[in-house]
């Protein structure tokens, strides 16, 4: 199937093999330590990928109720009014889908998908910038792009990315991306990322924000067996960044077969910078200060 495709999800393997999600992730691990495949974005793709990039077909059904719990809770840290920039992703386009409720909200972007979710918002204006188009992710990249982003200021950027890691913070596989993404940092105040946990603790070649600059990152709590995931979310708590963890549905996560762990981080002691949204509620970025 990776041959074929390129990349496939966790979920469509377990659904192929009649088994569960936590059989298939061991046994991905142990095809990645033999170096048949590598493992990405709660899926696997070919070897050498690190350079790759999924195209939107494959990203757009990896990690879905992940996707949806965190954008569900990102849109709620928004507020009336505000002018922020939203970067090309899945996780984006979740989020433009939700922020199309939220109104005198002003939302520059280089993402066609993003500009799309709200195109028929009511009071939601939409800024897009120059470029050129890129088909793998329906986002505007090159010169155009960065000169349309000189000058402006916002109050935050909201962006997604390839992978996530302590030590280089958030990094995409494409240069040009990576060089827009750049440019949104650089026009906010704050930087949201939005990262489900299959890109925690992934390295891709470019990076886009460091840590330092983080702000505030918001995800899902890893599964019981993903020490990977675990361990960088505490680095990445360590290291000053903000995080809220959005609950999936616990339907979700049966049917993905997602084991349930008792603490979303390893460790004898829970950062004060981590908050888990209770079912129902949604802090603000107010409600969330760096330590």
């Amino acid at each position: 199937m990776v041959r074929a495709n390129g990349a496939v999800s966790l979920r469509e393997l377990a659904r192929v093999v009649q088994t569960s999600e936590v059989t298939v992730r061991r046994d991905v691990r142990a095809l990645e330590a033999e170096g048949l495949l590598d493992r990405r974005h709660g899926g696997a793709v070919l070897p050498g990928g690190f350079t790759r990039e999924s195209g939107f077909p494959q990203k757009s059904h990896l990690a879905t109720a992940e996707k949806t719990a965190i954008a569900d809770l990102a849109a709620g840290l928004v507020e009336e009014g505000e002018a922020i920039v939203v970067g090309a992703g899945t996780t984006t386009q979740e989020l433009a889908r939700r922020l199309a409720r939220v109104p005198g909200l002003t939302v520059v972007t280089n993402s066609l998908l993003v500009a799309q979710a709200l195109a028929h918002a009511n009071r939601v204006e939409v800024v897009m910038t120059g470029g050129t188009l890129r088909g793998s992710n329906y986002g505007l990249v090159g010169s155009g792009a960065e000169q349309s982003l000189q000058g402006l200021r916002v109050s935050r950027a909201f962006l997604s990315g390839a992978g996530l890691t302590a030590e280089r913070g958030l990094s995409t596989s494409n240069m040009l991306a990576a060089s827009v993404d750049r440019a949104l940092v650089q026009a906010a105040a704050e930087v949201v990322v939005l990262a489900d946990h299959t890109k925690l603790g992934s390295d891709t070649m470019f990076q886009t924000v460091p840590t330092d600059v983080i702000t505030h990152l918001v995800t899902d709590e890893p599964p019981a067996d993903d020490e990977r995931a675990g361990t960088e979310l505490q680095a990445l708590a360590d290291r000053g960044v903000q995080i809220v963890v959005a609950p999936v549905p616990v339907a979700d996560a049966a049917v993905a077969g997602r084991p349930r762990r008792e603490a979303p981080l390893p460790g004898p002691r829970r950062p004060q910078s981590l908050r888990t949204a209770e079912p129902g509620g949604t802090p603000r970025l107010a409600d969330v200060r760096r330590r």
